[in-house]
């Protein structure tokens, strides 16, 4: 079985537990009070690679240090691929030595939603972009402080945009 049918599996697996995302800021958000960007799963096909889609939609895993993410030292925000809703800053990112994109903090605690994941037995925190509830990563306790967290990544949920640059407009 190859890792995209793998990371397939899995997903189908963790969605026949349906268990809901809840913000960071408000543990009682549900995915569906949290998510407020919608589409079809043929119009995200159509907004996204393959690849990405794999990763925002089925909660698939990049593989490590295939990310050109992981070299940015520019400052910059990192912004979901899936809607563009800023997330983290360059001023938070660190290089874990894990192979994915590091954060220590998002930009804002409501700019991500939560849930536990069980697809490795034991449990971990899984966060998503709130706006549209695209799979970004896990949160470990093993970040640098001042808070301790570590977000890890997938590269190809987000989007980088250098300072100099303007923000993309959020996805409608």
């Amino acid at each position: 079985m190859n890792r995209r049918s793998f990371n397939g599996a899995l997903a189908a697996a963790a969605a026949l537990i349906s268990i809901p995302l809840t913000s960071c800021a408000e543990d009682k958000k549900t995915a569906s009070s949290s998510v407020t960007l919608q589409k079809t799963e043929d119009e995200w096909r159509k907004l996204l690679s393959p690849d990405q889609f794999t990763v925002l939609r089925e909660e698939g895993t990049e593989p490590p240090n295939s990310s050109p993410l992981n070299n940015i030292k520019a400052a910059g925000t990192f912004v979901c691929a899936g809607c563009f809703l800023p997330l983290f800053h360059t001023a938070n990112k660190y290089d874990s030595g894990t192979g994915w994109p590091s954060f220590w903090r998002p930009l804002e605690e409501t700019s991500i939603a939560t849930r536990k994941d069980y697809k490795l037995i034991l449990p971990r925190t899984e966060y998503h972009c709130s706006r549209c509830g695209g799979h970004q990563g896990h949160i470990f306790d093993d970040g640098p402080q001042p808070t301790g967290l570590r977000y890890c990544n997938n590269g190809l949920a987000l989007k980088f945009v250098a300072e100099q640059e303007t923000l993309p407009e959020l996805l409608t």
